[in-house]
């Protein structure tokens, strides 16, 4: 099961799971295409449009739901055997 936490990045969440942008936008979290979100945080981006602590472990929670049924996109996979190969080096 996937584990989407506050201190990953907007873009990062985007890739591997693409379906979290309608839970994102739900919550007024507008900026999920913008060139911040490759290394803005989670609860930074939220934060910044103005929810709550509790609103974004809500969203966060709903995200969560979403990614235990979802497998990653092959992008994600790609990503995680070229870190993998790296790491071998």
């Amino acid at each position: 099961m996937a584990k989407i936490n506050k201190k990953m990045s907007i873009g990062e969440v985007v890739t591997k799971y693409p379906k979290s942008v309608g839970v994102m936008l739900k919550y007024g979290l507008h900026c999920v295409g913008c060139s911040v979100a490759a290394w803005e945080s989670l609860d930074d981006g939220a934060k910044r449009h103005g929810l709550s602590d509790k609103d974004i472990d809500k969203m966060i929670s709903e995200i969560n739901k979403l990614t235990s049924k979802t497998r990653p996109t092959k992008r994600a996979k790609i990503a995680r055997r070229v870190k993998r190969a790296k790491k071998k080096k």
